[in-house]
Formats: structure tokens, sequence, C-alpha cells
């Protein structure tokens, strides 16, 4: 049999920039890395090829990709990338390849790196399999029958020049009219009593029904502040307070969890699953309630985020506690076949990575997914284009 080979690598970066700004950054120059993975296999004239870019709120990684991971991969035997019996590409194996050398620990940006290859690889193996990735993960690493459809929430709110509670509100009314139920705005760029009039301006938009508003600190407090806010929060109900200190420090995290009884939200900045046990272990997160958001991409692809499933279920966690960051169709699929709790949406947002298929319909805050080969980009024509461009 025939080994797939991977022919080449091609990488760039793409800007995906905005004038808007969370509690702590501003995405004024924010870009991704966007890679080719080109496989030696011919279908109607063209090589097969899988696509893989990085979840927005890290910058690009091309240094690191020509550096270390992409030479790893071009110089190992084909046969190690493969699956045991040559038949296609092996996700898992060529993850093995990558981290050829690599120290435990100090995860720095290497765990996005090795994401968007993930993200390319497993594009690549879906597509020589002739399935979409859901159906595909379903198959091999599923835990039964895909679901159907996802929850999405629009994830906006952001601050930005220019923007007062009316925009605001107009803001979320256009979230509502393209089909979303539940949406998240920031906190944490301004003071409590400012934050507390953008609440309450979004829950005047949504009826006052405080279960469909999440907010999101972005890591911003130390935990005086959090459980000052969480003191204000917490008489709204609202859908979950997101990551309100440091990612890291899980004292401070089991703190606020004592004394703040709503649904807490956190993980998007840690990155793997060493750092999901210490969530676990120190973080006093109540898997009745609260929600792991660790991003797939950014956290060393899907191969770990597989690993980091299965600690989750030893300790007693259900998938259906996991609602990635990221809001793109990679996450979507991985929603859709490992049945999570659902994925996020950035709708307009982070362009032109950002958001699902172009024929997308959101309805009552799920959306389903397109039957085409792999990730489904080239159903996303923009994005698609920037591809293309990578190796054409």
């Amino acid at each position: 049999m025939t080994v797939p080979k991977i022919v080449a690598i091609h990488e760039g970066t793409v800007p995906i920039s905005s004038s808007i700004s969370n509690a702590f950054i501003s995405f004024r120059d924010m870009d991704c890395s966007v890679v080719a993975v080109v496989s030696d296999v011919i279908r109607d004239g063209e090589p097969v090829v899988g696509y893989g870019f990085n979840s927005n709120g890290r910058y690009s990684v091309g240094e690191i990709l020509r550096r270390r991971i992409i030479p790893r991969l071009l110089q190992a035997d084909p046969s190690e990338l493969s699956t045991e019996d040559y038949s296609t590409v092996d996700p898992a194996r060529a993850w093995d390849v990558m981290m050829r050398n690599e120290k435990p620990g100090g995860h720095g940006e290497r765990s996005v790196a090795v994401g968007v290859i993930d993200m390319a690889l497993f594009d690549l193996a879906a597509k020589l399999a002739g399935q979409p990735l859901y159906r595909w993960l379903a198959d091999n690493h599923g835990v039964g029958e895909p679901d159907s459809d996802v929850f999405v929430y629009a994830a906006g709110g952001y601050y930005a020049p220019g923007k007062g509670l009316r925009e605001l509100q107009d803001e979320i009314r256009g979230f509502l009219g393209l089909g979303y139920r539940i949406v998240k705005i920031k906190i944490g760029g301004a003071d409590l009593a400012e934050d507390l009039k953008r609440i309450e301006a979004v829950l005047e938009v949504l009826g006052g029904d405080g279960s469909r508003l999440a907010v999101d600190a972005n890591g911003r407090f130390d935990l005086r502040t959090a459980l000052r806010y969480g003191e204000a929060l917490e008489p709204y109900g609202l859908f979950w307070y997101e990551e309100p200190g440091d990612p890291l420090d899980y004292a401070a995290h089991a703190v606020l969890a004592e004394e703040y009884s709503g649904t807490l939200a956190t993980g998007e900045n840690l990155f793997s699953r060493t750092d999901a046990r210490n969530l676990l272990r120190y973080a006093g997160m109540r898997p009745d309630r609260d929600i792991i958001q660790i991003d797939p991409v950014l956290s060393y692809g899907l191969v770990e985020y597989l690993r980091v499933l299965d600690l989750l279920r030893q300790q007693g966690w259900s998938t259906r506690r996991c609602v990635p960051h990221g809001g793109h169709q990679f996450s979507l699929h991985i929603a859709a076949a490992l049945r999570l709790g659902g994925n996020e949406s950035y709708p307009g947002e982070f362009q032109p990575t950002g958001g699902f298929a172009d024929s997308a319909v959101v309805r009552d805050s799920r959306v389903g997914l397109t039957e085409s080969p792999g990730i489904g980009f080239e159903d996303k024509a923009k994005l698609f284009e920037v591809f293309r461009r990578l190796h054409t």
C-alpha cells in the first residue's frame, strides 16, 4: 500500500486586526499564522491539501513553525506520519514528530505553533477519507453519534472608540437578529459602576433575562476586585462570569468559587493537559455548573485536547461542560463530534479566520455543519482564498 506523503508545508501570516479591545489587550495589531499542508494524493487534478490557522488572541508563530515544527515533519519518514496500516496521515503520530526534542513545560507560543499544524493535519486526514471532519472524528475518536448541530453564543460587547450604551445595545440587537439567543460582553475595561450600566443596557435588550448574558473579564482582576464584581453580578443570574483573574492563579479562583454561586468559566489561556489537571486540582472548579474553555488550537491541537477530555472524564466531568474558545469551524466540528457543550462565535470579528461557513445559519443559538470533506474551509470564500494563495 502506498503511504500518503506530505510533500510541502507553506506558512504565512494574515491580519485579523480591529479597533476593539477587551479589559487587557487591544486587537489593533492582531494577526495569526496560516498553513497549507500539501499531500502527494491527487484528486480532480489537484493535490489534497489540509489547512490550519491559530485562534485569535495569540499572535502569529511563523518563526517557531519555520525553524522547528515544519522541518521536523518534512524530514520525517512518511511511515512515521501515517497510521499503522500506512493508509492515511495520522495526526497523533505526526504530533509526536513535531514535539521531538521539546522539553516539557514552559509552553509559550510553542503550543500555538503545534496547534496550527495539527488543525491542518486533521483537515487533511478527513479529506483523504472523503468525510467532513466531525464525522471522521466521531468514527475515530467519538463517543457515539455526533451532534447534528451545536450551541453557539455571540461573543461581542468589546470596548471601542465612540462605542456607548446605545451602540452596545444596537450590537446586541444585531446578534439577536442573526439568530443568537445567548450573548457575551466584556467587563473590566471600565470601572464597576460603568460596567454595571453596560450590563443593564444589554439586559434591557434581552428583556431583563440575565441567564442570556455572559460577561468576560479576560483575566484582569485581582482577587479583591474579582470578589467585588462577583458580589455585584450575582443578583443578575448571569449565564456565566468568565476568567475573572489571572488564568494561573488557581488559589484566587478557588476563593471566588466559594463566594460566587453562579457559573464560572475559564481555561482559554491554559495550554496543556497538565494545565487542565492543575485547574481541576486547585481552582475550585465545580463540575455541576462551571465551564472549561480550553481552546484546542492554542493548546497543542486536538491531539492534546483529546487527552484533556480523557482527564475530565476520569475526574467525573461531562464533556458538556466544555465550550471551547476560538469561534471557528475547527472547534465547531470538535464540539459536534465529541459532544461538547457548545462553541464560541464572533459575528463579524477576526475575519477572515473567524466564523463558520458562508452558508451557516444560526437558529435559537444553534448552528449545523456542512458536509464538505475536512473542516470545510472551501465553504468560507475569503478564508479559502487566503489559503489557496499559500500554495498556488
